[in-house]
């Protein structure tokens, strides 16, 4: 059993590059978005995918944006909160748990590049619409892909590391 006071000298934190792959990536392709779009302006890309503007004030699918502003602030401590518990998370993992390294990696470049959205304009850039008929998912973007994966990636992690348990 590994004594839970002496940590590895190699840590995860070599996954930071990652993280900022992320948030580059994910702050051009906003960029992009911005400078060639109008607010709500639809380009078919792909049958069921489209390119568009949106804003999103609130959480995930749009959760709180017509809350009034004050979520705009607790959606930022909260992104800050996650982003230094993920820093000192990546520092704790020893670097041969690579899959959890690469999770809360993901995870913190999506969360780093939504934050700067508030920070910078007061919400989050969207553009990426997927649909069925008239169904749309809600808008999202690079950032949120990462979020998503890295959450996928965590619990594909757990589920590897309860299973060898067993």
């Amino acid at each position: 059993m590994r004594n839970l006071f002496i940590r590895e000298t190699k840590t995860s934190l070599i996954w930071l590059w990652l993280s900022l792959v992320v948030i580059a990536l994910d702050q051009w392709t906003k960029w992009l978005v911005v400078s060639s779009f109008r607010l709500h302006e639809i380009k078919p890309v792909l049958p069921s995918f489209n390119l568009t503007l949106a804003y999103n004030t609130g959480a995930a699918f749009s959760f709180l944006s017509d809350a009034g502003g004050w979520q705009r602030w607790v959606f930022m401590v909260v992104a800050i909160i996650i982003s230094v518990t993920l820093v000192i998370w990546l520092y704790r993992t020893p670097r041969r748990e690579w899959l959890s390294g690469v999770s809360f990696s993901l995870i913190l470049g999506g969360a780093v590049g939504n934050l700067w959205d508030r920070l910078a304009y007061g919400h989050v850039i969207d553009f990426l619409d997927i649909y069925y008929n008239q169904w749309h998912w809600p808008a999202f973007n690079i950032a949120d892909m990462a979020i998503s994966v890295g959450a996928v990636l965590l619990i594909i992690d757990l589920f590897k590391r309860q299973r060898s348990t067993w």
